[in-house]
């Protein structure tokens, strides 16, 4: 099917699904011990709220968010809590997190939660299940959903879209949750419209998914109400998933470099995002499980099952037939954006949609690199229109502003330009070491700046107070010398000069507290630290208007000045 419009380059690297689709989507067996990493999400970590040795039930919370950005953790299992510890979590570096860890009691008590009718019930309850829930995006970004519900306040969205696309290879969790639950994805997305604002609900779909695509056209038939929903058939091509390309292609707008779909008037949620929205509200069940793809040539059985979270990698994988022989790399995402894994004693988190235990001969390491033959490849390639053997260049040299300004932060890190890379350059991996060196660099000026509003707030606090000191010791002396200060003569103009510089200097305070309020309310959707660093010029904005009006108060106070602006 034509498009009317696309995005640039782009690449069709072999899809590698059909192994896990054979089978219909099943639940995996119940573990005996979960695992639960306090940081699952975009923002900060979540706070416990149990103790070791507390016995909690499935769907619990043991977990408060804490700050904007953040997401409530659930039990998965029910049974006794025997460790809050640092443990290790997926992470292609092998690092530990502090973790909550559940023995299993094999009960699985639910602790219960109201179901909503969400058509009848306000908006507010609505976002408050959805934060209480801790639902995040299960595409793999991982940001909190309530957050994205709230996009409506600030932006004007007109358009919800469905991103179905799931064009990165072996990954097919999307594919087989629509293929049994079309219609639970498509409730669930006009609950989500319902809290944007959105008039208009699109399904992007590619054309490499005929089951799911026949189960969405048969529940879009059956459904009645509104908002109605339109179908688009894409051609396969990676990255069409990226939320950007598909906007594009969609609907043929330009995400603004280092924006967001929002500033365009779109959401985009995944289906798994969608039925776990519907599922938080509907039947009161947080976000305690996930579909996960098993694939790779050494499991013997692979499939999508809908796990808990928490479980051990190796107890999925070794109900999907392990064969420990075979297996030669672990990776959990796709093989273009996933993260390779050292070990298998790991967890399934929430942002985890595909396990890939490949064989040495499926997914062989790379060749060695070799020089840059300036072919142009990558740049054809490309779905940003990014340069990046020229980002290659300074980010090798690192020249990192350099590269800044050639977009760097636009690139997706999508891995088309390694894949078509005759060199075998390791692109990607240095797009991303560039970056982290940047945002480093950008996270060290952040401190050094709040450290500068925090000096300023000092001193303007001791300003303040020493002017404070100085107004009751000019009314103790005011009054001990009244009959004198009757006496006095009226002094010239200068007292009067000061009080006027006090007072433009108080106006001028009070414009600035003005605008650090403003700012601070223009940033409601951005993230901790920004946040913080806004919260402090407030706070600071704040200090030199008290110290200005201090100030201003001794000036007016002084027996001479008094007099001098006496008629």
């Amino acid at each position: 099917m034509s498009r009317r419009f696309d995005f640039p380059g782009g690449i069709h690297p072999p899809t590698r699904k059909a192994r896990s689709t054979r089978e219909p989507l099943r639940e995996a067996p119940l573990p005996r011990r979960v695992v639960l990493p306090l940081t699952q999400h975009r923002g900060q970590p979540a706070e416990p709220c149990v103790a070791v040795g507390e016995r909690v039930r499935t769907g619990q919370v043991i977990a408060r968010p804490q700050g904007r950005v953040s997401a409530a953790l659930h039990a998965s299992i029910s049974g006794i809590v025997s460790a809050i510890e640092p443990r290790p979590v997926p992470h292609p570096g092998g690092l530990s997190a502090p973790c909550l860890v559940i023995e299993g009691d094999g009960s699985d008590e639910w602790a219960p939660m109201a179901a909503l009718a969400w058509r009848t019930t306000d908006t507010e309850t609505l976002h408050r299940r959805l934060a209480d829930s801790g639902l995040v995006g299960l595409g793999g970004a991982g940001f909190p959903s309530q957050l994205k519900a709230r996009l409506g306040e600030h932006h004007a969205i007109d358009t919800l879209v469905i991103n179905a696309a799931e064009c990165e290879p072996y990954i097919s969790a999307d594919d087989m949750t629509l293929r049994r639950h079309a219609a639970e994805v498509l409730e669930g997305a006009r609950l989500l419209a319902h809290l944007l604002g959105a008039e208009r609900i699109l399904v992007g779909i590619e054309d490499d998914k005929p089951e799911a695509l026949a189960a969405l056209n048969t529940a879009i038939t059956a459904a009645q109400s509104p908002p109605t929903i339109e179908l688009q058939v894409i051609e396969t091509r990676y990255p069409s998933g990226g939320e950007n390309q598909l906007i594009r292609r969609l609907l043929g707008r330009q995400v603004p470099s280092g924006g967001l779909p929002a500033d365009v008037g779109v959401v985009c949620h995944n289906p798994g995002t969608l039925w776990a929205a519907l599922a938080a509200v509907r039947d009161g069940r947080p976000q305690v499980s996930r579909v996960v793809t098993l694939t790779g040539e050494a499991l013997a059985r692979p499939g999508n099952v809908i796990a808990r979270l928490g479980t051990p990698l190796a107890e999925l994988l070794e109900d999907a037939g392990l064969d420990h022989e075979r297996l030669a790399r672990l990776v959990m995402g796709g093989p273009m954006m996933g993260q390779p894994l050292a070990r298998l004693d790991l967890p399934l988190i929430k942002t985890a949609n595909c396990l890939i235990a490949a064989s040495a001969e499926e997914l062989p390491p790379p060749p060695p690199p070799r020089p840059c033959i300036r072919c142009g490849d990558c740049e054809t390639a490309c779905p940003v229109a990014l340069a990046p053997q020229r980002l290659l260049a300074f980010a090798q040299a690192e020249a990192d502003d350099k590269a800044r300004e050639l977009a760097l932060f636009d690139c997706i890190e999508c891995g088309a330009c390694d894949y078509v890379c005759p060199s075998h350059l390791p692109l990607v991996a240095q797009f991303r070491a560039a970056k982290d060196r940047l945002r480093h660099k950008d996270a060290e000026a952040k401190r050094a700046e709040r450290a500068r509003h925090r000096y300023e707030c000092r001193q303007a606090r001791l300003e303040r107070e020493a002017a404070e000191k100085e107004a009751r010791r000019q009314a103790r002396r005011q009054a001990a010398s009244r009959p004198a200060a009757q006496a006095t003569p009226r002094g010239g103009a200068g007292g009067q000069e000061a009080v006027k510089s006090l007072r433009i200097a108080q106006a001028a305070a009070k414009a600035a507290l003005r605008k650090a309020e403003r700012a601070l309310a223009r940033a409601s959707d951005a993230d901790a630290a920004t946040l913080a660093d806004l919260e402090t010029q407030r706070a600071t904005a704040e200090e030199h208007l008290r110290a200005a009006e201090a100030r201003l108060t001794a000036a007016q106070g002084d027996p001479q000045n008094s007099a001098e602006e006496t008629p």
